[in-house]
């Protein structure tokens, strides 16, 4: 099972991965409660400083960002974390956006939850 959080919210549980591109704000890795940090699945610089949370291009930054995520290095990485989600009872992909409606973790979950 794969669920999403707020990283300045996050309690531990079974298995989490940071999916920020950047560290987030204010913490330090001390603090953040991931076992995983993969900025590399996460936006581009360019796609996220282009997104810049702005509700009204949502759509356009999910399109661009699953086009990202199908590149031959981007799917190896998303199998890996498929092959991870077996290992554990769940797993949980942490974001720093405010925004928890629309944010790349809300696409990445959508495109592992449709793989196989």
């Amino acid at each position: 099972m794969i669920e999403i959080a707020r990283v300045y919210n996050h309690k531990h549980d079974d298995f989490s991965i940071l999916v920020d591109r950047v560290w987030p704000r204010g913490l330090k890795k001390q603090d953040v409660m991931a076992d995983l940090w993969a900025r590399d699945i996460a936006p581009s610089n360019q796609l996220r400083k282009w997104f810049s949370h702005d509700e009204t291009k949502w759509k356009e930054f999910r399109t661009r960002y699953i086009k990202e995520l199908s590149s031959k290095e981007n799917l190896s990485r998303l199998k890996e974390i498929k092959e991870l989600e077996k290992k554990h009872v769940k797993i949980t992909l942490l974001f720093g956006a405010k925004n928890e409606k629309y944010n790349q973790a809300v696409v990445l979950k959508s495109v592992l939850d449709k793989m196989k």
